[in-house]
């Protein structure tokens, strides 16, 4: 019994399912890379993010973010997005970096240190509840 060679055209569409499959299959992942938690609809957990320190995170309407602890039992967050040139910062300790121009913010209050940035870091709203470091809702 011999079995006949698959067209290419039956090739590529296997493929293409299963890529999609694959992509399907990662939307329903439990694992949201640390910075979010979805599921209970907070930003992240708060004992993610370092007392002290700061993470990034992802808003509700996939706004980038920065997350940071400046007490035990409080957050505080803001934009990502570098007011020089419109890089994302990233955490560093207590600092947030622009991997573009050098530029340095204070991670727990948002305000330019160092470099070119014209302006403070915009303030994103979030408060904590049930271990969550949720954003206000308007």
């Amino acid at each position: 019994m011999t079995t006949p060679n698959p067209t290419r055209r039956t090739v590529l569409a296997a493929g293409g399912a299963l890529a999609a499959a694959g992509t399907l299959a990662g939307c329903g992942s439990d694992d949201d890379g640390g910075g979010s938690n979805g599921d209970a609809g907070g930003l992240v957990a708060l004992d993610a993010v370092p007392v002290h320190g700061a993470v990034s995170a992802t808003g509700p309407k996939g706004e980038k973010l920065i997350v940071a602890r400046p007490r035990q039992d409080t957050a505080v967050a803001f934009s990502a997005i570098c007011t020089h040139q419109g890089c994302t910062v990233k955490p560093a300790g207590a600092e947030l970096h622009c991997p573009c121009h050098g530029s340095v913010y204070d991670a727990l209050t948002g305000k330019n240190v160092s470099g070119p940035a014209p302006r403070p870091l915009p303030a994103f709203p979030v408060h904590v509840k049930g271990g969550q470091v949720m954003p206000d809702t308007k």
